[in-house]
């Protein structure tokens, strides 16, 4: 899952690993960005490890209960009713811009008619 958020940008996802521990990895682009989800809202969250021969440089875990408590969190928290300008009040205008491209490049999904006649049939996937 790619969570974009006022905090920062993640990827959660299940590793081998994490199945055995029920944890979720959490990754990053930015160092930062996970400093802050653990101070803010998941202070649970396991060292942040640094690999550059990873497609996201930084990760750490927590249990999964922990992670989907911090999504409620951060649900609880939202006041905002833009985006773009909270992220550019907490983050600055540079990653506000980035975020901005994001928006722009999946902006295409509405606009672009077949990705509508593409919609997805299949049943999501269960935990095993």
């Amino acid at each position: 899952m790619w969570l974009i958020t006022p905090t920062g940008f993640f990827s959660i996802v299940e590793k081998p690993a994490d199945r055995k521990t029920d944890t979720l990895t959490i990754r990053a682009r930015v160092r930062s960005d996970l400093v802050a989800l653990k101070r803010d809202y998941l202070p649970s969250l396991g060292r942040i490890r640094d690999n550059l021969d990873t497609d996201y440089r930084y990760r750490a875990t927590a249990r999964r209960s922990d992670v989907g408590q911090a999504l409620v969190q951060m649900v609880a928290a939202l006041s905002y009713d833009n985006f773009k300008s909270e992220v550019a009040m907490r983050q600055g205008v540079e990653r506000a811009h980035v975020y901005h491209d994001v928006w722009d490049v999946l902006h295409s999904l509405q606009t672009d008619l077949g990705f509508e006649a593409s919609v997805a049939r299949a049943a999501p996937r269960s935990r095993q």
